[in-house]
């Protein structure tokens, strides 16, 4: 194994390669698309390991995690800095997370070293890329969970993103890595064809995806479905004043009014600002018997409460031959409830949580609207594949409400919306995603987008939508498949560093 020359073995240079490269994470997803990075920095990283002793290599992981993490998620600074507690709060806060969050580069990088084999090639192409993979997964449930940042991401419209149906993203984060770490080996041997085999092995791989591009699903109705999707762009500092209510009221009614006759009509999350039997009779009813006289059902975002338990739901409620409700599952910490209320108090509410914290439901049954079975999910959950797998086969579409209007101009929408449409891919149902601010738009089975109203806009976007049936390899199996794949890479890795363990003795 070859090490770095001791120029650069210097700290300094470490830290900035290890930076640099984990710091180039958010140019790999939306708004910037540059998807083939997604190979440079697990690569860079890979390398540094590979090549540092390892101590140098665990503080080289480090500080590429903390970079990752802190560049790919610093929009969260916006909803805690104008929402929250403030400017300092909000620095604090993701500091905080950033560093946190580094730590589970640093358990991956460490376990890949122990579990390293005498033959950097294996370790390259076994224990790395699924150690890489295996920190997404942790990450996914961890504390709650979180799927953002994972690498597969990337690929929505990137070179491999026809594997989602199969794989999912997680499936495509360990293709990444493991190719990451080929194109390391070729760079690193001795042979002249190494680096070139790499580079083959890539182009065989995005040709293999070109070739898996196809329909998994098949029409769920003989036609296209007339759908609106609204964005009332209120302001999110202005949305629970209880002197804007009416005119939040009205400006959505009156947008509904203008498309009734549509086959559905979808409000954002929380777009009536007052609970469900607040709104009931003066308001709900009215609005529901319009649309039932145009043929049209409603789903719409809004708060309900439960006057037995006292606990509050973000709920999304169907109008149309039935009524029915979904009360959001996954919440958001710090966002939507505080983490440990009963010991803290509202110690901790300068992160941006509600006076009251919402509690999670805890059914995943379709909502039936348009004649059709609806996958609902509001706001964070659609990140989690598995939660919006708990609806299918049954559900044809999937429907995302959301606001994210808590992270103005950032980068977070954007993420957002490129993993929503990661669902679509991987599920083969089109996605109606409606939202208060932006991005609001229907996306089809194919994760491509058909229709995208702009940003901080008053929007009523009217499109066609059809719904699909049927399942992919990957809403059948889930991760499954790849955790146990990753499980043998480690146990291949296990083996070979116990067999050189044993050699000397033996000899």
């Amino acid at each position: 194994m070859h090490v770095i020359s001791p120029a650069l073995m210097d700290r300094r240079w470490l830290y900035l390669l290890a930076a640099a490269s984990g710091g180039l994470s958010p140019l790999i997803y939306a708004p910037f698309g540059w998807s083939l990075l997604a190979l440079l920095i697990p690569a860079v990283l890979f390398w540094l390991v590979i090549r540092l002793p390892r101590r140098r290599a665990l503080e080289a992981a480090y500080v590429h995690g903390v970079a990752y993490y802190a560049a790919g998620g610093h929009w969260i600074w916006y909803s805690v800095g104008e929402f929250g507690g403030g400017p300092l709060v909000a620095t604090v806060f993701c500091v905080l997370l950033a560093l946190g969050f580094g730590l589970l580069t640093l358990a991956a990088v460490a376990l890949a070293l122990w579990l390293r084999p005498g033959r950097p090639l294996f370790a390259l192409l076994l224990t790395l890329p699924a150690c890489w993979v295996l920190l997404e997964w942790v990450q996914s449930w961890l504390f709650t969970g979180t799927t953002w940042l994972q690498l597969g991401y990337s690929q929505t419209d990137g070179w491999f993103g026809a594997y989602a149906p199969l794989v999912g993203p997680l499936g495509i984060s360990l293709l990444l890595a493991i190719l990451a770490g080929g194109l390391v080996a070729g760079a690193l041997a001795e042979s002249r064809r190494a680096l070139p085999s790499a580079v083959i092995a890539v182009a065989v791989l995005w040709l293999g995806g070109l070739a898996l591009d196809r329909d998994w699903t098949e029409p769920a109705a003989d036609q296209p479905l007339q759908v609106v999707l609204l964005q009332g762009n209120v302001a999110q500092d202005e949305k629970w004043e209880p002197e804007n209510r009416v005119r939040t009221l009205d400006l959505y009614r009156r947008l509904n009014e203008r498309h009734l006759g549509a086959d559905l009509i979808v409000w954002p999350e929380t777009a009536v600002p007052a609970f469900y039997h607040q709104v009931l009779d003066d308001y709900l009813v009215p609005v529901a018997e319009e649309a039932a006289a145009h043929g049209t059902d409603l789903l719409l975002g809004i708060p309900s409460y439960d006057g037995e338990t006292r606990r509050i739901f973000n709920s999304v409620l169907a109008l149309g031959e039935e009524v029915g409700f979904y009360h959001k599952r996954h919440l958001v910490p710090f966002g939507e409830y505080v983490p440990f209320r009963g010991v803290l108090g509202g110690a901790l509410d300068v992160f941006g949580a509600p006076m009251s914290d919402f509690t999670a439901g805890w059914r995943a049954d379709p909502l039936v609207v348009a004649g059709q079975r609806v996958a609902v999910s509001v706001c964070y959950e659609i990140t989690f594949p598995n939660e919006v797998r708990d609806f299918l086969p049954e559900a044809t579409m999937l429907v995302n409400i959301s606001n994210d209007g808590w992270f103005g101009t950032s980068i977070g929408p954007h993420q957002h919306f490129q993993i929503a449409r990661m669902r679509a891919r991987e599920t083969g149902r089109p996605l109606l995603r409606s939202t208060n601010t932006g991005i609001t738009a229907a996306v089809d089975h194919r994760g491509r987008i058909v229709a995208r109203a702009p940003q901080f806009s008053v929007e009523a976007l009217a499109t066609e939508i059809m719904p699909m049936q049927g399942s992919t390899p990957y809403t059948r199996t889930g991760d499954t498949p790849v955790l146990i794949f990753i499980a043998g890479l480690l146990v291949v890795g296990f083996g070979l560093r116990w067999r050189e363990r044993r050699r000397p003795a033996e000899d």
